[in-house]
């Protein structure tokens, strides 16, 4: 399974509902709250070219995107290959 990574933040109920999604899946993840963590915030940015939104989500070396984009993934029955690596 690749490395997924989710920047988040303390309150944002699109990171809980994108985390939601990955716990379902059984996916482990690691979380980066920038509410906890400020000075991961340039590393977020420069990851996803000035995306300034959270959360923001990569599966492996793929930018996902935010939650809405996950979703999509979802509905779309790309996220199962995507998460299988």
């Amino acid at each position: 399974m690749p490395k997924v990574i989710v920047y988040s933040t303390t309150v944002c109920p699109y990171c809980v509902r994108a985390k939601m999604l990955l716990d379902k899946k059984g996916a482990a993840y690691e979380e980066i709250n920038l509410t906890k963590n400020p000075d991961r915030h340039d590393e977020m940015l420069k990851k996803t070219g000035g995306k300034r939104t959270v959360p923001q989500i990569f599966i492996g070396d793929k930018h996902v995107g935010g939650c809405d984009d996950l979703y999509e993934l979802e509905l779309d029955g790309e996220l199962d290959g995507l998460l299988a690596g």
